[in-house]
């Protein structure tokens, strides 16, 4: 069972990304889009805001999509534990470990969901996309290609 274990946690990692993608992108889901994105960056020092905006925007849409489908899962993950890491550095740290659950006003939320994900994303990146995934058929596929060769070379 242990490569649909990977198969779910990709899938739901998948979801988050590609949805958070989606607010940043297109204002979906409450997000506030490219501008309101930007605005953010700008706020908290982050330059050029508006295209760091939209590369951040593509990478979570994108890297979501991919991660879901099991595409170039090292790669991937890699840069959207990448894009937490700095969210964690630019964003959560300074109000500490706890999610903001009462919705205080002027409080931000802390890291703790940002570690869940790099810790998520990160065994991804260990233990590899697991089933069903684009990587899994790529990979099966140049075995079966080398087998091919390799039958052909001894003449059987």
């Amino acid at each position: 069972m242990y490569p649909y274990g990977l198969l779910v946690l990709r899938l739901a990692l998948g979801a988050v990304f590609a949805a958070h993608g989606a607010q940043k992108l297109f204002g979906v889901w409450g997000g506030g889009g490219p501008g309101g994105t930007a605005a953010f960056f700008a706020a908290i020092g982050i330059a050029p805001a508006f295209p760091l905006a939209l590369l951040l925007g593509f990478l979570e849409f994108a890297g979501g999509l991919l991660l879901a489908g099991g595409g170039y899962t090292l790669v991937t993950a890699g840069l959207l534990l990448l894009t937490q890491l700095v969210a964690v550095w630019k964003v959560h740290l300074p109000n500490g470990f706890f999610l903001n659950w009462t919705g205080a006003p002027g409080v931000g939320h802390g890291y703790e969901f940002n570690l869940v994900l790099i810790a998520a994303l990160g065994c991804l990146m260990l233990a590899g996309p697991g089933a069903w995934s684009v990587d899994g058929r790529r990979v099966r596929s140049a075995e079966l290609e080398a087998a091919g060769r390799a039958r052909l070379r001894t003449g059987m």
